[in-house]
């Protein structure tokens, strides 16, 4: 469900956010303008295709201009923010958004992401944990906090994190990498050896990249 996006000249941060949206980029966009005319999602569509991030933006903050409560294109604007790697209007398009939408799992995930990319992996933390408590049941969000404690050097809760997500969808091969890894660095080795035998199941591509890391016995 998180595998990188194939969008050529993605950042990490930005491929990371187009593998949220599960329905593919455009889709995702144009499920979030169903109410907008033709005309409108067309725009979006070419924008989009163009990778003419700064013209999406705009062409959102026009909208929003005449109406700050329409959710609908702070989505927009925070995927065109981030895909221009300008990390700080994402969070502030995405908290914005949270705010109309304050269900959406996405939206959370979104948001924590761009605190990432942001170089703010302690809001990221809090941004999940808060998510969590409104759904336990979201492996997307449990990865993301393995993530954003591993960018904190918390590899004790990252590796608890990663195990929320697999637990929830055994087959999520990048949170088994993520496990692997913070198991490597806190010298598991026995742990380490197991999820390396399951990731071969699933992806033994990255299981041989993972077992590159193998810690050393202690």
């Amino acid at each position: 469900m998180l595998a990188l996006s194939a969008l050529a000249g993605c950042t990490p941060q930005a491929a990371l956010v187009s593998s949220l949206l599960p329905d593919g980029t455009v889709s995702t966009l144009l499920s979030h303008l169903e109410r907008e005319e033709d005309g409108n999602r067309r725009k979006v569509v070419e924008l989009e295709g163009r990778r003419d991030w700064d013209g999406l933006a705009k062409f959102a903050e026009e909208h929003l201009a005449k109406d700050r409560h329409n959710a609908d294109w702070w989505f927009v604007a925070g995927y065109a923010h981030t895909q221009a790697g300008r990390h700080s209007r994402a969070v502030e398009s995405y908290d914005e958004l949270l705010r109309l939408a304050p269900d959406d799992m996405l939206v959370w995930n979104l948001l924590a992401q761009s605190y990432r990319a942001a170089g703010r992996p302690q809001r990221a933390v809090q941004t999940l944990n808060n998510a969590l408590r409104l759904r336990q049941e979201a492996p997307e969000s449990w990865f993301l906090l393995g993530e954003s404690y591993s960018d904190l050097s918390r590899h004790d809760q990252a590796a608890a994190a990663y195990r929320g997500a697999v637990k929830l969808q055994p087959g999520f091969a990048q949170a088994w990498v993520g496990l692997g890894q913070a198991q490597a660095r806190l010298g598991r080795l026995a742990d380490f050896n197991e999820t390396v035998r399951t990731l071969e199941k699933l992806d033994p591509k990255a299981a041989a990249e993972l077992a590159k890391q193998r810690p050393a016995a202690r």
